[in-house]
């Protein structure tokens, strides 16, 4: 078999309808929309989530709390993934967003005590949890809060 032999199995692809092409087609003058009314008209149609003027779902179902502008997001790195960089290097927001440790740099980045560390490490970030802070201080590194 040779690519310009190739083609679709027998029935899977059909022809597409070929709307407003005249009476003989099946489709053609009001092309499937019917007799006038609002959706037979060009543009016609309502937008997305009316419901007839009945109150749309969006307004009845009651609003839940509410979102701080002012709350801080958090990047979390585990001490277990910590293990990748080698002995004596310098772990900072840069570094662990180029190893894709991060995804992106959002207000500050956390360190998280799960899983462990063998090697010092100079870690700095804006915070570590209390576990993580003593792992990494353990195997003989430093954290520094930035």
């Amino acid at each position: 078999m040779k690519l310009h032999e190739l083609q679709p199995a027998k029935g899977s692809v059909k022809t597409p309808l070929r709307k407003g092409r005249g009476t003989g087609s099946g489709l053609g003058k009001t092309a499937g929309r019917g007799h006038k009314g609002q959706k037979s008209r060009s543009g016609g149609g309502v937008r997305p989530g009316f419901e007839g003027g009945q109150m749309p779902l969006t307004r009845r179902l009651p609003k839940r709390g509410f979102t701080n502008i002012f709350a801080k997001v958090y990047s979390l790195v585990n001490v277990g993934d910590l293990e990748e960089f080698e002995e004596g290097t310098i772990v900072t927001p840069q570094l662990l967003k180029e190893n894709g440790l991060i995804k992106k740099q959002n207000d500050a980045v956390k360190i998280l005590g799960e899983g462990e560390i063998s090697k010092n490490l100079t870690v700095q970030a804006h915070k570590f949890s209390k576990s993580a802070k003593e792992k990494i201080e353990a195997s003989g590194g430093k954290a520094e809060v930035i």
